[in-house]
């Protein structure tokens, strides 16, 4: 859907928004609403979920057991930049799923061992499994909660822009190595179970960039114009 969506501002070409807006439709305001807000990772070449894959390795790095918290904060700003995108002519439902998304992902992901920050995954009980911090976790929760502000005007989510940032700068920000620990274990400090090293940028690039450009066109195409 991000793809289709970057692909409808680069070319001018409405068919590729259309795309996304039907991938998020069926996704989001089917699978995940009929999952209680809890969206499932895999499926079958049908697009039948199949909750207990790779039960047996839950800390699978592409392919983990469970819900991602992670993703579904990462699909309520989708959603977000979707409907910037079609302006007036948004379906109501594409705010509505952002903010039942965003509460599911916070509810059921954030502090739930007790410990701070974001679990990686729940199971279908919303019981933590993998308890380790991913970085990429807690830039998509900054980019939910800031986009969620900028639709919605609340203040509350603007808190929680704040609150989210500050874990990213005081346990991930590596002020000796540079970027960002990847991985931290419940107690914040760098670990590696399911991810080594610091291959990925993007995530963390996104946190600081997003923010200041508008939910809509896409970033490649926002950071093109004319301040």
């Amino acid at each position: 859907m991000e793809a289709f969506l970057a692909a409808g501002d680069v070319t001018g070409d409405p068919r590729w928004h259309r795309r996304a807006l039907r991938i998020a439709e069926h996704l989001v305001h089917g699978v995940a609403a009929a999952h209680d807000w809890r969206l499932p990772e895999h499926f079958t070449a049908a697009w039948v979920p199949l909750p207990d894959h790779n039960r047996d390795r839950p800390d699978h790095p592409f392919r983990p057991f469970g819900g991602t918290p992670g993703h579904w904060l990462e699909w309520s700003r989708l959603l977000l930049h979707l409907a910037a995108t079609f302006g007036a002519d948004a379906p109501a439902w594409l705010a509505d799923d952002a903010r039942r998304l965003f509460d599911s992902a916070v509810t059921r992901g954030w502090r739930a061992d007790g410990l701070p920050g974001f679990v990686y995954t729940v199971d279908w009980q919303d019981r933590p499994v993998v308890r380790s911090r991913m970085h990429w976790v807690i830039a998509e929760a900054v980019l939910a909660a800031h986009a969620l502000h900028v639709h919605t005007g609340d203040a509350g989510y603007l808190r929680r822009y704040h609150e989210f940032w500050e874990f990213a700068r005081t346990r991930h920000l590596d002020p000796v190595g540079g970027s960002w620990h990847h991985e931290l274990d419940p107690e914040g400090r760098p670990a590696a179970t399911v991810w080594a090293g610091k291959p990925d940028v993007y995530h963390a690039f996104q946190a600081a960039l997003l923010p200041v450009l508008p939910l809509s066109p896409a970033a490649a195409v926002a950071c093109g114009r004319p301040v």
